[in-house]
């Protein structure tokens, strides 16, 4: 396989890593190695640091590896950044570190490869898992989950209001065909939605349900986001890319609560003020610009956020 990134176009590149990189000889994590567009331009701003690598798939794994022959810094895992703490201390030998990134969702690699099965536009197995070893296939899902499960999936993970219409249709469709492709769950979505969003595929909300279901992505992520905030060393940074309302609801909550703490009723005598605060958010967040999301057009709905760990 010939290590390219050309198939890949890194959200925001300068812009996470410039708030990402705050000491040229310091340990960092990239939560989300993709195609090492962030690792790589954060190996370019590093002299003596060292950088960890998490990635579930296993084609970005061998990306990683080909990296990690050109440099000694990296190191690459196939593991979820949920489990970033003992990686931390396995590879570095230590238990905190200076900044940690995180690219979330899927990479267009993932969607445009169409055996990988994300894709509503490009037929293949209907898979969606971001480590296709391990778990069970969005195919095997749909063909046991029961009806109110599979809405309440595509209600809660894909923001779908007719989820519950969908979920009817795909469960008539499966008693007498096994829905086994992409195209054939797309079709079936289509056709129950009565109300097409313009400009937006009738499956999108569906399918995101379904993969960010499939891969436990918020399940991760809320695990990962406390795990990376307890990894920062003081001046440490967590940079954050978000691509949907959902991801970036719980990253900015996360984010607020650590930097102001719980939200206190107002009759008590002592409120936030007094409460030990041990972060605090850089900046407000950051979206790419105009001509960034020209040259890129799956880059609009991104959102970066920054935390900074000020004392322990």
């Amino acid at each position: 396989m010939t290590k390219t990134m050309a198939d890949h176009i890194s959200v925001m590149l300068n812009e996470s890593v410039d708030m990402l990189v705050t000491d040229k000889d310091g340990f960092y994590v990239d939560g989300t190695f993709g195609r090492g567009g962030h690792t790589r331009l954060v190996l370019e701003r590093l002299d003596q640091g060292r950088l960890l690598g998490f990635d579930k798939d296993p084609v970005a794994i061998s990306y990683g590896h080909a990296l990690e022959q050109e440099d000694s810094r990296f190191s690459i895992v196939q593991d979820s950044f949920a489990n970033m703490s003992e990686q931390i201390v396995r590879v570095f030998g230590v238990e905190k570190v200076d900044g940690i990134m995180m690219d979330l969702g899927v990479s267009s690699p993932q969607i445009d490869d169409a055996e990988r099965g994300f894709s509503f536009m490009n037929d293949g197995p209907l898979d969606m898992r971001m480590n296709p070893n391990a778990g069970v296939s969005a195919a095997e899902w749909i063909a046991s989950v029961s009806e109110k499960e599979m809405a309440d999936v595509m209600y809660q993970f894909g923001e779908e209001r007719f989820s519950r219409r969908i979920a009817k249709a795909i469960c008539e469709y499966r008693a007498h065909t096994p829905i086994l492709t992409t195209l054939q769950l797309s079709k079936i979505v289509a056709e129950a939605n009565p109300a097409w969003e313009k400009g937006k595929n009738p499956a999108t909300r569906a399918f995101q349900g379904i993969r960010i279901h499939i891969n436990n992505e918020l399940g991760d992520l809320e695990v990962g986001l406390e795990a990376a905030a307890n990894a920062l060393k003081v001046g440490g940074r967590l940079a954050v890319i978000s691509f949907h309302s959902l991801e970036d609801r719980m990253v900015k909550r996360f984010m607020k609560l650590k930097a102001k703490g719980p939200e206190l009723p107002r009759h008590l005598p002592i409120r936030n003020a007094h409460l030990d605060i041990k972060f605090k958010t850089i900046g407000k967040a950051i979206k790419p610009s105009q001509s960034e999301v020209s040259d890129n057009v799956r880059s609009r709905s991104a959102v970066l956020r920054v935390l900074e760990r000020v004392s322990d």
